[in-house]
């Protein structure tokens, strides 16, 4: 079996939540009869403090409906360049939502106040309307980065003075709190809507949640409708993401005390350069010398490890709850093969 660090979402259930999966009660979830479903819901909006939620399929989608509901077309969005929701999501604001975007230089993928402040559009028919800031927590491209709580108040304050949303691609918010160990309630504060991903550093096979006010929520639901988005015994797949919740959270540490062994290893190597900061599960570095990022994942790869090129220049590793201790010491003496 290769070693998988290309994403945290590579994961298989594990005994336990397959156990919770097959247990599981399950209706239509389009009618609104499945327990488990509306069970989940509710213990996310509960959690982060907010009023509902809704299940869907992917943070994309998830990520997508957020914005469609918080704008309209000729709106503008404002997010970091790297954003999750503005390069790996299709197009998905211009082909859903008919917005465009005013991606920002930000730091390892985050932005700050100031910046938010210095991209909103005048009162001129000639702009776009500035109608929502993204943030992503932790930020995939910066290497699993972790927002400042008091930079993310700032940003909140910047919206208020100026009546724009607030959104939160949170596909690894978990990853966030346990690192800074912040509360979910803090979030539900300063956020209209977040995005939590069930699929990526908590396990689950299936799908993600979006959290906001009660009025919101009822027109992401409409919403998921239009993109085919309703699922109907979907409790199996709730089921997963509550036992996830039960059990997976507080490892996380574990996936971030992986991470910076690997960073530890590729520091001895002379065909690496820069690494990104680690903070959480992400490793990002900088492949020079006698390899390209691409020959380097491909030499890995003969060696049954398995890695992903996000640049010429560029190699990402993710840990995640299928990678043990054993797997570190492998990949560490594979890198002295190299």
């Amino acid at each position: 079996m290769p070693i998988d660090l290309r994403s945290d979402t590579v994961t298989r259930p594990t005994p336990g939540m397959l156990e919770a999966m097959l247990q599981a009660r399950v209706g239509d979830d389009v009618f609104r009869e499945d327990s488990t479903v509306t069970a989940l819901e509710n213990r996310l909006a509960a959690d982060f403090g907010m009023e509902a939620g809704i299940f869907c399929p992917s943070g994309t989608m998830t990520n997508q409906i957020a914005i469609k509901m918080h704008t309209q077309p000729a709106d503008e969005v404002i997010c970091d360049k790297t954003a999750h929701v503005y390069i790996y999501e299709g197009g998905g604001i211009a082909f859903n939502s008919g917005c465009q975007v005013r991606p920002l230089e930000g730091d390892r993928g985050r932005i700050n106040a100031g910046q938010v402040v210095a991209s909103i559009n005048p009162d001129d028919v000639h702009r776009a309307i500035t109608r929502l800031v993204c943030l992503e927590n932790t930020a995939n491209r910066g290497g699993g980065s972790c927002y400042e709580f008091c930079e993310i108040e700032a940003i909140r304050d910047v919206c208020d003075r100026h009546g724009l949303m607030l959104h939160l691609d949170g596909a690894r918010i978990y990853n966030a709190l346990v690192y800074k160990g912040e509360t979910a309630a803090q979030y539900g504060q300063v956020f209209d809507s977040i995005s939590i991903c069930l699929s990526k550093g908590l396990g689950c096979p299936v799908g993600s949640v979006l959290i906001g006010r009660r009025k919101d929520i009822d027109r992401a639901r409409r919403i998921r409708k239009a993109f085919g988005g309703g699922m109907r015994q979907a409790g199996y797949l709730a089921a997963a993401g509550l036992y996830a919740l039960d059990n997976h959270i507080s490892r996380l540490a574990e996936d971030h005390r992986h991470a910076l062994e690997l960073a530890d290893a590729l520091r001895e190597r002379d065909f690496v350069g820069n690494i990104l900061p680690v903070e959480t599960n992400i490793v990002i570095f900088t492949v020079k010398g006698r390899y390209s990022a691409a020959s380097l994942a491909e030499a890995l790869r003969g060696h049954d490890i398995l890695t992903v090129a996000i640049a010429p220049t560029q190699i990402r590793m993710v840990t995640h709850l299928d990678f043990t201790q054993e797997m570190v010491r492998k990949v560490r003496e594979t890198l002295l093969l190299l």
